[in-house]
């Protein structure tokens, strides 16, 4: 009797929705990202979980603020995943 899906081939929308624990490969959930300034255009590196607030060390404006989770990006603020 066949099973209803593969279990050591999961598909990847199903990985994802799993817990980071619990995944065939264990991996988290937090990255690095490069930030992009509104005021000054300077790229900036984040934690995407910070749990404080981060500013711009150009121009002193609020680049994120804690979420409780992951933080929460100024509107504007453009960001790029770091995968190195």
């Amino acid at each position: 009797m066949p099973l209803g899906n593969d279990l050591m081939h999961p598909s990847l929308s199903k990985e994802r929705t799993r817990h980071k624990k619990k995944r065939l490969v264990q991996s988290p959930n937090s990255y690095f990202m490069d930030v992009k300034c509104v005021g000054c255009y300077r790229i900036t590196t984040i934690f995407s979980h910070a749990q404080t607030v981060v500013p711009c060390s150009g121009c002193s404006v609020i680049l994120c603020q804690p979420g409780g989770g992951k933080c929460r990006l100024t509107a504007g603020c453009a960001f790029r995943r770091k995968y190195t």
